[in-house]
């Protein structure tokens, strides 16, 4: 049901962004305590601002008030995927090489299955992961299809 939820969301949004030169990020429908939620995050190329978020908003809501994808009381939150932005598309991990990442993978890439580090390259399905062990540096070769989870990561230097 709620891939359903968010097949049609997706369909539904593309239109709006495409008038706004803004992609579409991710789409999460999710129950949090007794509330459902369904999450659109957008971007564009240099930030989406509140403003913008609120049109989406409010022009997605019209859509999902037409077709009714969704028969209980949920709460529709558009917004920015902020600095940890999801890492979803192999596009996204072309646009993003360089860039400090943090990967949960379904089987393990020499002995692990999470690490954070720098994407240096994706070329071919690979990504290619620059990590720290301790002092000295590593670099892993990590199949597109073993990523369960990446987002660009935060980091304190």
């Amino acid at each position: 049901m709620s891939q359903d939820v968010i097949k049609v969301t997706e369909q539904l949004v593309m239109p709006i962004l495409q008038d706004l030169n803004a992609e579409l990020v991710d789409v999460v429908f999710e129950k949090e305590g007794k509330n459902w939620f369904l999450r659109v995050f957008i971007d564009k190329e240099n930030g989406i601002d509140i403003e913008e978020c609120g049109i989406v908003s409010e022009k997605l809501s019209e859509k999902l008030d037409e077709e009714d994808p969704v028969d209980f009381a949920y709460f529709l939150d558009v917004s920015s995927p902020g600095a940890e932005r999801p890492l979803k598309k192999k596009e996204d991990f072309e646009k993003y090489v360089g860039e400090y990442v943090y990967m949960k993978l379904y089987e393990p890439v020499e002995g692990e299955k999470e690490f954070e580090g720098t994407l240096r390259s994706f070329q071919d399905e690979i990504a290619e992961i620059e990590i720290r062990i301790k002092t000295r540096r590593k670099t892993l070769e990590v199949p597109f299809n073993k990523i369960a989870k990446a987002r660009l990561a935060v980091t304190f230097n």
